[in-house]
């Protein structure tokens, strides 16, 4: 037996403003959400949460990192508050 907690696998839910098959706007568009209801109400906050699972899903690592680095540093291309 293995003492790692058991991970749960979820696929995000449907979202309508993005139908298309490329989801390159709905990955932006899920991080700078998430960014604006963490400022607004917490990173705990269910709905932050749901934009967080959303983004780290559909997001290449390398572009969560960059994007990170830049909010971080104040350049971020969009505002987040």
């Amino acid at each position: 037996m293995s003492d790692r907690p058991e991970t749960v696998l979820q696929t995000p839910q449907f979202d309508a403003r993005f139908p298309n098959v490329n989801q390159t706007k709905n990955c932006w568009q899920n991080f700078v959400d998430f960014h604006r209801c963490a400022n607004a109400r917490g990173e705990d906050f269910p709905v932050c949460v749901q934009f967080k699972k959303t983004f780290t899903s559909l997001c290449p690592i390398e572009w969560v990192d960059r994007w990170t680095d830049q909010v971080e540093n104040g350049v971020f291309p969009t505002k987040l508050d």
